[in-house]
């Protein structure tokens, strides 16, 4: 039985206005979600990181990864971004000029960013990506993964690789040192860090301490603490003049790797990203769509009144 194109435009307008005189279809709208209640992070100031790669050998020594030889000199671990044996990497930006100056050179550090409303998670169909829900750490679980891969499609950050040259192929992401933190630990990139570049803590403390150093006077001393913002322990260093902006507060919802840098981020490799979350935005569509079992019943409508009408017609 073919169907004609009359036929099908009188369905859909039978199953729009089924559609519209459902309540709660229209007006979906993205929700930002809230920190989790123990949630830690990292804050990572550019203008403080000499580029000594400390924490590339940290993260590798305490998550057992292979070294990693890809630039021109062959004789040591030396990652150029991240892969299946990297999770930490830090890359320079800029040749000429002074460090952290318009025209000049700055470092930036990749990882997970553990966002507060992970794509991965959302679009894991196994379960495998998990986000904490006392301190917010996104893990994986390797013995749920189906190796689908649609974690790396949709993390806007291009963070998850896949083990393409194992037999057993997993995801393999910075997980902050989970297995550190359970013993009362901190992440390994940020007890290396030499200079407190990367700083471990609670995520609110840590923006807290964002909005201060934006504060800070540049060319002046202060007191910046080192490894954990608890720790206690402090160096004192010149203030930068900093982008009046936290990279990771707002995007997407938030993360909780906040960035600190004295050049525009866009130069240091990270995308400029709106403030509404993907995932909550495609919730909220979902949601109205799905309220009450209303698309179903809209398309089973419109099928009806297809099939009644061609019957009437036969007849």
């Amino acid at each position: 039985m073919k169907l004609k194109r009359r036929d099908f435009l009188k369905g859909a307008l039978a199953g729009g206005l089924l559609c519209g005189a459902a309540p709660g279809v229209a007006g979906a709208e993205s929700v930002r979600k809230d920190l989790p209640p123990k949630a830690v992070g990292i804050l990572y100031d550019s203008t403080l990181c000499i580029g000594c790669k400390v924490c590339v050998h940290a993260c590798k020594q305490a998550n057992n990864m292979p070294a990693e030889v890809q630039g021109p000199e062959p004789y040591w671990d030396n990652p150029l971004d991240l892969s299946a044996k990297t999770l930490n990497v830090i890359k320079r930006y800029g040749f000429e000029g002074g460090k952290d100056a318009a025209e000049g050179f700055a470092f930036i550090k990749r990882h997970c960013m553990h966002c507060i409303d992970p794509a991965c998670v959302s679009a894991c169909p196994a379960s495998a990506l998990l986000k904490n829900q006392e301190n917010g750490v996104v893990s994986y679980n390797k013995d749920a993964c189906i190796g689908c891969r649609y974690c790396q499609i949709a993390c806007p950050y291009n963070i998850p690789k896949f083990e393409w040259d194992s037999p057993f192929p997993e995801i393999v992401k910075c997980q902050l040192c989970s297995h550190l933190l359970a013993k009362g630990g901190i992440s390994a990139c940020c007890a290396s860090c030499p200079t407190g570049a990367s700083l471990f803590g609670p995520v609110q403390k840590l923006r807290e301490e964002a909005a201060r150093r934006l504060r800070m006077k540049p060319g002046e001393y202060y007191d910046f603490p080192v490894a954990a913002i608890d720790s206690g322990e402090s160096q004192q260093h010149r203030a930068a003049a900093y982008v009046q902006h936290v990279y990771g507060e707002r995007e997407l919802g938030g993360t909780q790797v906040l960035y600190l840098a004295g050049v525009a981020f866009d130069k240091l490799g990270l995308p400029d990203l709106p403030e509404d979350s993907y995932v909550a935005l495609a919730d909220g569509i979902q949601y109205a769509i799905y309220k009450g079992m209303v698309y179903p019943i809209v398309v089973l409508g419109g099928l009806i009144y297809i099939i009644k009408n061609r019957q009437e017609k036969k007849e």
